[in-house]
């Protein structure tokens, strides 16, 4: 069977061509086949799987289908919670933690009728990685496996590259979604902030954590996100507002679209490869020949939006740990441990100084926003680095592109523009204003559907 997107495979379980039970065991097939090479999987639940896929076919026979998500084979993050299910972060100090309840967006994917394959490999508790010294390997790049997934929800990068998943979740504290997105070469969005309930996901820093999907193109991100975003009144971050439809605008084409470019984030401030840029500024062209209007826009520096968003989510996750890293400090992993309590050294000082610029940042980016719909920057600075060469401080060297949408909460998501001189993917990153994850979904789709990528996969997937 081929590789289907999860448009593709929805269409078809309508169509009743396509038995929610096949699909789900050729999933299982290859994750039995590839997931050896990759490590994306922790855990796989494939009594549960065949249970969903069983159910969600009674349903697809008795022409009760729940929705698009009806039947369809996904996975878990391993910070998202999952009743009866090991939930470990990828930390021995959780490695036989079964949790009660499902985090609430696991549920709302469960009630739309998903297929539960298992949990994915993370960085641990979302940060700390790639590491060797956990109970579990970091997970490989299914495009080259000696390479890098980026973080933190490498599992479901690999996975969703590698046609094991057809979709999956993420969570994105300075660019976990977008990150893995960009180097295993699939989508990714990390929606507004609040826009999707944190709620029973494992937190990293509870002022920039995001939850959003990740699939093969922004078209399966929109469906995927459509059974995730809602209010929550349980977790308190949850913003209150109707949900749109997120595949509405899709088909629309780019014209009228405002689009402005950070181009001193990826030339000048944290200078991007050749094949990133090339990209970048081809698919520009695409979106000027459609009829957007492109223009470039002047920010602060990204080293400004990273020292911010670093400061605090270190600071963030140090409160969080400190009291296990007291009593536990060697049970965790050396780039986590490290890297966090580098925070016992920031003063209040630093704390109130690192928030005041960030409302300053806030509002610089609203106002640069108040005329575009688009600003387009990169996801990553090129193609994927072999997992051996990471520095552990690699993530302070340079800044981050995809941490300025964290600092400001906006909407981002990462889709690639093709790939680069090691045959690795490389991308670009499209945010926009507040909740207008429609917009994006727009420009993105519009873009994917008239470039050949998304009929390449990895050559172990086909």
């Amino acid at each position: 069977m081929p590789i289907l997107t999860i448009a593709e495979a929805a269409k078809q379980i309508a169509a009743k061509k396509l038995s929610p039970v096949e699909l789900a065991k050729t999933q299982l097939d290859r994750i039995r086949r590839l997931d050896p090479q990759l490590h994306a999987f922790l855990l796989v639940t494939e009594e549960r799987a065949l249970a969903d896929a069983r159910a969600a076919e009674a349903r697809q026979m008795a022409g009760s289908r729940r929705g698009p998500l009806d039947g369809i084979p996904i996975a878990h993050k391993d910070i998202y919670c999952t009743a009866g299910i090991r939930t470990t972060a990828h930390s021995k100090l959780l490695e036989n933690n079964v949790p009660a309840e499902d985090a609430h967006t696991v549920k709302k994917w469960a009630d739309a009728g998903v297929v539960l394959l298992g949990k994915l490999a993370t960085h641990e508790f979302a940060f700390g990685g790639p590491s060797f010294d956990l109970p579990w390997p970091p997970a490989r790049n299914p495009w080259n496996t000696e390479h890098f997934t980026a973080g933190s929800s490498s599992g479901t990068g690999a996975a969703v590259a590698a046609g094991l998943i057809l979709g999956g979740t993420g969570s994105d504290t300075g660019g976990s979604i977008r990150g893995p997105a960009a180097l295993c070469g699939i989508a990714g969005i990390k929606p507004t902030y609040g826009l999707s309930s944190r709620r029973g996901i494992l937190p990293l820093a509870f002022t920039l954590d995001h939850a959003g999907p990740m699939a093969w193109t922004a078209e399966d991100c929109a469906l995927l996100l459509q059974g995730m975003a809602g209010h929550d009144p349980l977790d308190p971050a949850s913003v209150d507002r109707p949900v749109p439809n997120f595949t509405a605008d899709l088909g629309k084409g780019a014209k009228g679209l405002r689009i402005g470019v950070a181009r001193h984030f990826f030339e000048t401030d944290h200078r991007a490869s050749d094949a990133t840029r090339k990209g970048i500024d081809a698919a520009l062209d695409f979106f000027r020949k459609e009829g957007a209007e492109v223009r470039d826009i002047t920010l602060s520096p990204a080293a400004d939006y990273h020292a911010v968003g670093y400061l605090l989510m270190i600071t963030e996750a140090f409160t969080l740990h400190a009291p296990w890293m007291r009593k536990h400090f060697h049970d965790y992993g050396e780039l986590f441990r490290d890297r966090v309590a580098l925070a016992a050294t920031v003063s209040g000082p630093d704390i109130v100084q690192a928030t005041r610029r960030r409302r300053v940042l806030c509002q610089e980016m609203a106002s640069a926003m108040a005329e575009l719909d688009i600003i387009v920057s990169a996801s990553q600075p090129g193609e994927a680095p072999k997992i051996a060469d990471l520095p552990k401080w690699a993530s302070m060297e340079k800044p981050s592109f995809t941490m300025p949408f964290n600092v400001t909460g906006f909407p981002a998501i990462s889709i690639c523009t093709g790939f680069g001189e090691g045959g690795l993917p490389v991308s670009i990153q499209l945010a926009g204003k507040p909740f207008s994850e429609p917009t994006l979904f727009r420009a993105a789709h519009a873009y994917e559907t008239a470039m050949p990528w998304r009929q390449k996969r990895p050559a172990m997937a086909r």
